[in-house]
């Protein structure tokens, strides 16, 4: 285990990025047999209280991969892939390892929660957007699915803060 704050910080964020990214670029099998390797690391490395992170990634994966399908049900997303009732395994993976930086290298933003209103909605719909442009999922309406994510992540990003800091006391600051 790191005992350094900023070193598992750096490398939390390190571990988040390169997991978005194989899991876009590698949606099959590759990024998300990644995204669970990086999760490995995390705990081992990063993670100072397993129990409670995991549930709380748990229950964030849960909500985010619930959300990703409907927008997909909606219309908002799409892959081409036809199914409509299971968000893909690659946008699953990258919800885990986003979970995990909302108690290391994102825990900034935790404190001001009006912080978190004001970039959950670009950053969000930006991931999603440049998913887009990689290949990996279509935005049938640009504007109109854009809006929607953003409205999806003003909602959503904030209540797992809250989440956080409710249920999992011992992983907020």
């Amino acid at each position: 285990m790191i005992t350094s704050e900023t070193a598992r910080n750096v490398l939390n964020f390190i571990l988040f990025q390169i997991g978005w990214f194989a899991c876009v670029a590698y949606p099959d099998l590759l990024g998300p047999a990644l995204a669970l390797a990086f999760l490995l690391i995390h705990f081992v490395c990063v993670s100072q209280n397993r129990v409670a992170e995991l549930q709380f990634i748990g229950l964030g994966t849960v909500v985010g991969s619930l959300l990703d399908g409907l927008w997909f049900r909606l219309g908002i997303l799409d892959d081409g892939s036809g199914a409509v009732l299971i968000t893909p395994l690659w946008l699953v993976a990258i919800w885990a390892l986003f979970m995990t930086t909302l108690s290391h290298s994102l825990n900034w933003i935790s404190r001001k929660l009006w912080l978190a209103c004001l970039f959950a909605p670009f950053a969000g719909s930006f991931a999603y957007w440049s998913a887009s442009k990689i290949g990996v999922v279509e935005l049938p309406a640009l504007g109109l699915s854009l809006v929607a994510l953003a409205l999806g992540w003003l909602v959503v990003f904030p209540l797992l803060l809250l989440a956080r800091k409710s249920l999992y006391p011992e992983l907020a600051p």
